[in-house]
Parts: C-alpha cells; sequence; structure tokens
C-alpha cells in the first residue's frame, strides 16, 4: 500500500518547490513601458542562485558599463553581468541574497519564487519593496 502511494506524492509536488525551478533564462520586463529588456539566466553554484545578464533588448546599451555599481562591478559591461547573488534556498522561496539595478547602481536584498510559470522577483530595503514578474525567454 505505501509503495502505491509514492508516486502519488511525488506528481502531487509543485514545481516551485523543486530547488531547481528557478533555474534557466528569464525574460525581465520593463516596469514602465511593459516590454522586455534583457534576459537573466539563473544558474546554482553550491548551493546558491545567481543570476547574469546574457542579453540586452535595447542594442544601444551592448557596450554600457555601470558606472554607479558598487564593488567588484564599477566600471563593468552590463551585459555579461552578475546582478544576483548567493540567494539561498527557503522551501518554494530563494532569500537572503542580492539583486542589482545596473540602471542606477543600487543593490536590494532580494527574494525569489515562482509563481503560475513565472518568476518573482522582489527587491527590497526594510519593510519597503517591489515586485517584478519575469516570464521564462523564449528564443529570438
Amino acid at each position: 500500500m505505501r509503495l502505491l502511494l509514492l508516486p502519488l506524492l511525488l506528481v502531487a509536488v509543485p514545481l516551485s518547490a523543486q530547488p531547481d525551478a528557478i533555474t534557466g533564462r528569464w525574460t525581465t520586463i520593463d516596469d514602465n513601458t511593459g516590454r522586455p529588456r534583457s534576459v537573466v539566466e539563473i544558474t546554482l553554484r553550491n548551493g546558491r542562485a545567481y543570476g547574469r545578464i546574457v542579453e540586452l533588448y535595447d542594442r544601444t546599451k551592448l557596450e554600457k558599463v555601470c558606472d554607479l555599481c558598487p564593488g567588484d562591478r564599477k566600471g563593468r559591461r552590463i551585459l555579461g553581468m552578475e546582478v544576483i547573488r548567493d540567494m539561498v534556498t527557503d522551501g518554494d522561496e530563494w532569500e537572503d541574497g542580492t539583486i542589482l539595478d545596473p540602471e542606477n547602481g543600487k543593490e536590494y536584498s532580494c527574494k525569489l519564487w515562482v509563481e503560475d510559470g513565472t518568476l518573482k522577483v522582489r527587491g527590497y530595503i526594510a519593510f519597503l519593496y517591489r515586485t517584478q514578474t519575469w516570464v521564462r525567454a523564449t528564443g529570438r
């Protein structure tokens, strides 16, 4: 009887509860225009999630550098930049890492989770936050 229940339990586990559900390529969407801005590829290294900008939709920004970015990212090209760092899983959410906005050089605490096939990306300082919805990237 127990052996019959095991396959049912495995099927019942939602995709978002799987640690690697956030991995892959995600299209970021501009809050003001609703247009795609970039593609961020999220990977896992040593149990932590990291995200790097792998594509920019605005071709005029391909060579742009981040003069306002802190630390090791200052003066580096935005294309290829690691913008999500050190996220750790807590059940079906990833947290305790940071996300960088290369447009203004500001770094925020971050939380990530998958909801209805989209990636919810929340950047926050104390109790103030903004949540974006990213969608799975498709080939262009």
